[in-house]
């Protein structure tokens, strides 16, 4: 770290703890040249994720497009948005954990998909009936058949 005071790159830290939120480490260091102290924050640095959507274009992933989806598909449904909000922070930590610098917009509706499936069956059948965008009665009837035969076999 550069002293903003005198421009030396030696000092020490002198305390050390985490900011309020926990999303970054505040630091106080001394300037071993000049001895004036000065404040620095270490924070981690995220790597931009970008969505490639199904046409192909690509833009930046944003995770409130995923709560909105979420909150549309769990209306009137008896989930807290405290579980909704967890789902979306589940499925964020995964893509994030993939590593990879892109990710499809079908990748991230299977997560969601699969989450939803154990929170609420009527909200994942909502969820899929617009993400898979059934085109008739017959392409519902079969994704609840195999919500069905799941409940079965277990």
């Amino acid at each position: 770290m550069r002293c903003r005071y005198c421009q030396c790159t030696d000092s020490k830290v002198v305390d050390s703890r985490p900011t309020e939120d926990g999303t970054a480490i505040r630091r106080r260091r001394e300037c071993t040249n000049c001895g004036r102290r000065f404040t620095t924050y270490e924070k981690i640095e995220e790597m931009p994720i970008i969505v490639v959507k199904r046409d192909g274009t690509r833009e930046p992933f944003d995770s409130s497009k995923i709560l909105r989806g979420v909150r549309k598909s769990c209306e009137k449904r008896p989930v807290s948005a405290a579980a909704m909000d967890e789902l979306v922070e589940e499925v964020v930590r995964e893509i994030n954990n993939t590593l990879e610098q892109e990710v499809t917009t079908i990748k991230i509706g299977e997560l969601v998909m699969k989450k939803l499936k154990d929170l609420d069956e009527v909200a994942y059948v909502r969820f899929a009936s617009v993400y898979r965008d059934f085109k008739d009665s017959n392409t519902f009837f079969e994704e609840l058949k195999k919500l069905l035969g799941e409940q079965n076999a277990q």
